[in-house]
């Protein structure tokens, strides 16, 4: 039997909205909003009969929160342009434009490590500043376990690019034999689509 969970934070774009998705939606009870600049936040606590959540929402240029949301939105962008790089890259190749092909596919490579980088600095900050850890709660478990899993993924997913780069630009594709190359574009395009619904489940809702 789970006991109470007490207490998970959420970091949210729109306080007031959320509070009323919880409180029009599950009929919680819903507290006052309160601004603590002290630490860079408005903040509603919601009440459920087995949990209590806090929802943030950033206060503030220098907010915590703020850079927290900021950086996986800049993410996301950066993991969908490079699904759009390593389909310029596919099109390079099937038209044997090798320069284009080497570039499009090194701005692969180049984004795709931005993302894990990005994403090791976000770990950073949830720890150090907002309190979110492995052991803060479901919430705190699930993020972790989630994006973890997916960054684990999009790592492998950039190594097999930087292999498929050096391999291109030795000349081991042509235009009508290129199976390996669209194997990894297409677990490429896999990871893209698997982190849109991450972006919506763990940092919309």
């Amino acid at each position: 039997m789970i006991g109470r969970l007490n207490h998970v934070a959420i970091a949210v774009p729109d306080l007031e909205q959320a509070a009323r998705v919880y409180a029009d939606t599950l009929g919680a009870s819903v507290s006052e909003v309160m601004e603590l600049p002290e630490h860079g936040v408005r903040t509603v606590f919601v009440e459920l009969p087995n949990t209590k959540i806090e929802l943030l929402q950033p206060l503030g240029e220098s907010s915590p929160v703020g850079k927290f949301l900021e950086r996986n939105r800049v993410n996301t962008l950066i993991l969908l342009t490079s699904g759009f790089t390593v389909t310029m890259a596919h099109h390079a190749l099937k038209k044997n434009q090798r320069p284009m092909l080497t570039a499009w596919l090194l701005a692969t490579v180049a984004l795709g490590f931005i993302f894990v980088y990005l994403q090791i600095e976000e770990y950073k900050e949830a720890y150090q500043h907002l309190g979110l850890t492995l052991g803060s709660g479901i919430y705190g478990s699930t993020f972790f376990m989630l994006t973890g899993f997916h960054g684990m993924h999009v790592t492998l997913g950039a190594i097999m690019l930087t292999v498929i780069a050096i391999r291109s630009m030795r000349g081991h594709f042509t235009p009508k034999n290129h199976f390996g190359f669209e194997a990894v574009a297409w677990y490429w395009h896999f990871v893209d689509v698997v982190w849109l619904g991450l972006f919506i489940f763990v940092y919309v809702y």
